[in-house]
């Protein structure tokens, strides 16, 4: 039976059961999961994953790159890939490991190659320890910079049912990924004496102001704000600014103003609500995201994602390991489950991506289980475990494939 065939039967024959074959399998159309009754609609977890859309060697399903990364990136990320197989989310995952205290870089290379061969990864944080050696390059950085993901994006938003001092927060933040303080030049000349090289270049200026305002003007946003310092770093910081004024003049819908650095912080925990979209250098990304973070809750909340022309990779918005809570069963899944959703939407699977976000928002909002970060006594399989159970009554229709 072929796909378009399939797809007709499934529109006519919604709340009955048929079995047809497909690209030369057998397969079970659940169309309604009423009609399954309770264990087969308890979805792929319980029957060792039989729920399944066809693999890819039939075309459809997307293949993701899975870096776990360190800290509760491992068991956050198998969270992720048991609701995905719950919800029969048609994603395979090429699991590549960085072991992150190795000198040479053979595992970050096969990770860049993963992430070249499939476009696309979703990742947990890892680890770069101060104590290694001045050659030792961040992972994280390495990855952004090789694959030239140069816009950081990341959606700070109030979230419904948790309690934060400031309400109403709707930030888009977009940091600038691949030079700026993060450029790895630092040399030595003069005992005693370090000079760390910022870099700021015209090119990627003008790339990530325009990345900013498209955003803004896809988004619906009226106001984007460029952070700086151009007041001291006039060559550096000036040439970013001037670059945003450059860009802003081609966005007349949209209004652009600028703000110091400094004052930015202050005015965020002052009154948050102001801002709207905001673009910056790396390292001012880095201390304003996770201010944002922690106005609307920590770490736990905020998803994060990288783009660049050909590749993307999703990940929490903060850039911390969670160390001191791995394997405890009390990390907040919300961060990488959000991420993930954003994974599916970028591969416009938005049916998957709607379903499991909304189900994040009930079990935040409505039955008020919260992970200790948040206030809560929930642990993280708890938070998981009704974050399905709302899937299983409001998901897509099934396919089950034997």
């Amino acid at each position: 039976m072929q796909k378009s065939s399939m797809s007709s039967c499934c529109e006519s024959l919604y709340s009955s059961i048929e079995i047809v074959f497909y690209y030369g399998r057998l397969v079970l159309l659940l169309l309604d999961p009423k009609v399954a009754g309770s264990t087969l609609t308890s979805g792929c977890s319980t029957l060792d994953c039989v729920f399944q859309p066809p693999p890819a060697k039939y075309g459809g399903q997307h293949t993701v790159t899975l870096i776990p990364g360190d800290g509760i990136g491992p068991e956050l990320l198998n969270h992720v890939r048991e609701v995905f197989r719950f919800s029969c989310v048609p994603v395979d995952f090429e699991v590549v490991n960085v072991n992150s205290s190795r000198a040479d870089e053979d595992d970050i290379n096969n990770a860049i190659t993963a992430i070249r061969r499939n476009g696309v990864a979703l990742k947990g944080n890892i680890e770069t320890n101060h104590t290694m050696p001045p050659s030792f390059k961040s992972r994280n950085n390495l990855m952004r910079t090789s694959l030239d993901l140069y816009a950081n994006m990341m959606h700070c938003q109030s979230l419904p049912g948790v309690q934060t001092r400031h309400k109403n927060i709707d930030i888009i933040i977009i940091r600038e990924n691949t030079e700026g303080e993060y450029s790895s030049l630092e040399h030595e000349s003069v005992s005693g004496v370090v000079e760390s090289l910022k870099i700021i270049t015209r090119l990627n200026s003008l790339r990530i102001a325009d990345y900013a305002f498209r955003l803004a003007r896809e988004k619906g946003r009226r106001r984007v704000t460029a952070v700086h310092k151009a007041n001291i770093m006039k060559l550096g910081d000036g040439l970013f600014l001037q670059c945003c004024r450059e860009v802003a003049s081609g966005y007349p819908d949209i209004t652009f103003d600028s703000m110091i650095v400094d004052n930015t912080t202050m005015q965020l925990v002052c009154k948050p609500q102001q801002f709207d979209v905001m673009v910056m250098p790396n390292l001012y990304g880095n201390v304003v995201s996770n201010v944002c973070a922690g106005l609307v809750g920590g770490p736990g909340l905020v998803p994060g994602a990288n783009y660049g022309r050909d590749y993307a990779m999703f990940e929490t918005a903060t850039r911390n390991t969670g160390k001191s809570i791995a394997n405890k069963n009390i990390a907040n899944p919300t961060a990488m489950l959000l991420a993930s959703c954003l994974l599916l939407d970028h591969l416009k699977l938005h049916e998957y991506a709607t379903t499991i976000r909304n189900a994040i928002l009930t079990t935040m909002n409505e039955t008020r289980l919260h992970t200790p970060d948040i206030g809560g006594q929930g642990t993280t399989s708890e938070v998981v475990q009704s974050i399905m159970n709302i899937i299983q009554k409001t998901g897509p229709r099934t396919v089950a494939y034997y």
